[in-house]
């Protein structure tokens, strides 16, 4: 009984864990996407991948910051990110 009340004391001082930690910010970020997307305001994500070519490289996924698709890729040992205006295509930036 002890240890359950002891458990319990601990479970309720541990703060809880950000949503980000959880993958949340995740999803809100693709819903966000989705909708810009559905409503013509920017280019669905894979329009924007059909049209950049990362010669051998792999395509690892895509970040959105409601403006800029940020894509990740892999080539052997090289990280490549692409930043890419989410209305037009156009690259923005490459790292």
């Amino acid at each position: 009984m002890r240890i359950r009340l002891l458990l319990a004391i601990a479970a309720l001082a541990v703060p809880s864990i950000p949503a980000e930690a959880r993958g949340l910010q995740n999803v809100r970020e693709q819903d966000r996407a989705y909708r810009a997307a559905q409503q013509g305001r920017i280019l669905p994500l894979p329009a924007i991948r059909s049209r950049i070519r990362v010669p051998g490289a792999q395509f690892i996924g895509a970040e959105f910051d409601g403006q800029v698709y940020r894509l990740k890729y892999m080539r052997g040992a090289e990280v490549i990110w692409i930043d890419v205006d989410a209305r037009s295509g156009r690259v923005l930036g490459r790292q």
